[in-house]
């Protein structure tokens, strides 16, 4: 099977939301997705980006995506974080996974940093052994903590 990995498109961001729509059905939170098509793209194409993305294209249809935005860690300087790392369930055991994060590598080590980050549930034990055999160190002594927009009305 032959796939191309690219630079995603304005036009590609339907898919994307289709990937992304897909990843939250699989972590059983489909009503989770919140983002909507005209948000995800100007986010990631308007004046001023918030991501990177990239794609991966089987005959012209997106079946996997990275998305990538910039943080910045006070230990170890600029850091790329890995938002998600989605390919399309029929898709998956193809390589198009590992292409996808060696791209979104290239990507950290052009733009100089230190450490590419990203989480992934703990009861996803296919992505923990892919991170894994990657060289990837997942850290199980870390807790993922998030403030929704209820939380923060509290303030």
């Amino acid at each position: 099977m032959k796939y191309i990995i690219r630079d995603a498109k304005r036009g590609d961001m339907p898919e994307v939301l289709g990937l992304v729509q897909e990843l939250a059905l699989f972590e059983n939170e489909p009503e989770s997705v919140q983002v909507t098509l005209d948000e995800l793209t100007e986010a990631g194409f308007g004046p001023t980006p918030l991501y990177h993305c990239f794609v991966a294209e089987v005959d012209q249809k997106v079946v996997g995506l990275a998305l990538t935005y910039a943080r910045y860690s006070t230990w170890c300087g600029p850091v790329v974080h890995l938002e998600d790392l989605i390919v399309t369930q029929s898709m998956r055991g193809t390589g198009i996974g590992s292409a996808l994060l060696e791209r979104v590598v290239r990507y950290g080590k052009d733009k100089g940093v230190r450490r590419i980050a990203w989480e992934v549930l703990d009861w996803n034990e296919p992505a923990i052994k892919f991170y894994e055999s990657k060289g990837a160190k997942v850290m199980r002594d870390w807790d993922v903590v998030q403030l929704n927009e209820e939380g923060m009305n509290r303030f």
